[in-house]
C-alpha cells in the first residue's frame, strides 16, 4: 500500500514538471519580449515630496521664528515666522507671521499663516531673520 502511494505522489510530480517544461517552451517562442520585473521602472527617477511649513522650519535656528518663508508659487510675497505651535507628533502645527511683499512689511500685526500643512513651501535665504532695528541716531547717543 505505502509503494502505491510512493508510486502516485511520483508520477504527480512528473506530471507536474513535464507540464512547466512545455510552459516554458511556449515562453521561449513567444513574439512579446520578456520583462523581469514590469511594475518597476528604473528609468524614472522617485520625486521628492516637498515640505510643509512644518518641515522647513524645523531645520531653522529656534524654529524658524524671524526668518522669512512662502510658498513655491508666490512670486515677492513672503511671511516673516513670529510664532508656531507644534502639535504633538512634530510635524504639523499653526503658525502665525507678518507678510511681506517685495521685501518690505505690508502689515504690522502677526497674521495667522493659512496653508500650513501644503507641501510647497519654501525658505527665503536673501531676506534672512531681521535684527532687532537699531537706528544709528540710538547707535551714535549711547
Amino acid at each position: 500500500m505505502a509503494m502505491t502511494l510512493i508510486n502516485r505522489a511520483i508520477s504527480r510530480t512528473e506530471t507536474v514538471g513535464a507540464f512547466r517544461l512545455s510552459l516554458n517552451l511556449l515562453r521561449n517562442f513567444s513574439a512579446a519580449p520578456a520583462s523581469e520585473n514590469p511594475s518597476s521602472d528604473s528609468s524614472k527617477p522617485k520625486r521628492r515630496k516637498k515640505k510643509n511649513l512644518i518641515e522647513v522650519a524645523q531645520f531653522l535656528p529656534n524654529w524658524g521664528i524671524g526668518y522669512h518663508m512662502a510658498k513655491a508659487h508666490w512670486n515677492g510675497i513672503s511671511y516673516e515666522i513670529t510664532k508656531i505651535n507644534l502639535y504633538k507628533d512634530g510635524r504639523h502645527g499653526k503658525a502665525w507671521g507678518i507678510v511681506h511683499k517685495d521685501g518690505l512689511r505690508a502689515a504690522e500685526a502677526p497674521k495667522k499663516i493659512s496653508g500650513v500643512h501644503k507641501r510647497c513651501w519654501k525658505y527665503i535665504p536673501n531676506l534672512s531673520k531681521t535684527a532687532p532695528a537699531t537706528t544709528s541716531a540710538h547707535v551714535q547717543a549711547a
